[in-house]
């Protein structure tokens, strides 16, 4: 039974997504608005997820907002629609526009860290097209392994990897993560960690994420200490009808002698980059997301 609905959902993909591809660029990315604010309405769930996170961290005084929570929301949603259209032309091979449409900033700041010969771990969250920040990066800089879980249908799921794999993007799932991010960052390659998403208690700490207190993954920063590879916050955001990569400087390591202590405030460290993206793009974080949960 499992084995149909996996079949049946692989149709439904690309009989939804097949007619996008012959849109011009730009009237994709209308399309996409419209998917995402359909979306906005149908998807009650998760829009009330998105409205309770951000009236909360607005409640918290963690963030300042020039425009009212059910308009951010919106317009949250309408980006994850562009999003989709984006990753999907990609993904079947048009999306050169797209990718053109991408600048970078901050790259000197890459060139210097790589040049260590210990890799690179670049930390980031899902803000604005996460997808897209791997697949520019990969198209215009250099080959990078993100750090993902696989997606629960196998054939949607190698269908993802084979198009990651055409722009020299490669996966590190999380069951083996540890050893391969070794392997990676011992041949000085690149590795993206994705680390706004809440993890179990053996994972990681609970560290303040928008004024309360959220399980955060203390990965990068282990990996970090043991490896001696410098950490870089890198970000998407849009910037009118193209992209901007952020490459920030690396990130000092707390000098606290207590390991624990300082791995748990190097983790802190890492998440403010991404509570600073969101104030700065409150419409491009992932508000839908139960990043409180467990707490």
């Amino acid at each position: 039974m499992k084995h149909a609905c996996w079949v049946i959902e692989t149709v439904l993909f690309a009989l939804f997504s097949l007619p996008l591809l012959v849109l011009p660029y730009r009237l994709s990315l209308k399309t996409g608005e419209l998917l995402g604010l359909l979306l906005f309405y149908i998807w009650g769930s998760r829009r009330n997820i998105a409205f309770e996170n951000i009236k909360n961290a607005i409640a918290r005084n963690a963030i300042t907002l020039s425009l009212p929570p059910e308009s951010i929301i919106k317009e949250n949603f309408k980006n994850l629609g562009r999003s989709f259209v984006e990753v999907v032309k990609i993904y079947y091979g048009f999306g050169k526009k797209i990718l053109d449409a991408v600048m970078i900033e901050g790259e000197e700041n890459f060139r210097k860290a790589i040049s260590i010969g210990k890799g690179v771990i670049f930390v980031t969250g899902h803000c604005g097209n996460w997808e897209l920040l791997a697949i520019a990066f990969s198209s215009k800089v250099s080959n990078i392994a993100v750090v993902a879980r696989p997606l629960n249908n196998p054939y949607l799921n190698r269908l993802l990897e084979r198009a990651r794999g055409r722009y020299g993007n490669s996966v590190i799932y999380k069951k083996s993560a540890l050893k391969n991010i070794f392997t990676r960052l011992r041949s000085e390659g690149i590795v993206g960690i994705l680390i706004d998403q809440g993890v179990v208690p053996s994972e990681g700490y609970v560290i303040d994420f928008l004024g309360r207190g959220a399980w955060t993954t203390k990965m990068p920063a282990i990996i970090a200490r043991k490896t001696g590879a410098p950490v870089l916050p890198a970000f998407i955001r849009r910037d009118g009808d193209g992209h901007l990569i952020t490459l920030g400087n690396e990130i000092k390591l707390s000098y606290i002698e207590d390991q624990e202590k300082a791995i748990m405030a190097d983790t802190q460290t890492f998440s403010n980059y991404i509570e600073e993206y969101i104030r700065q793009n409150p419409s491009e974080w992932l508000w839908m997301h139960r990043r409180w949960k467990r707490v």
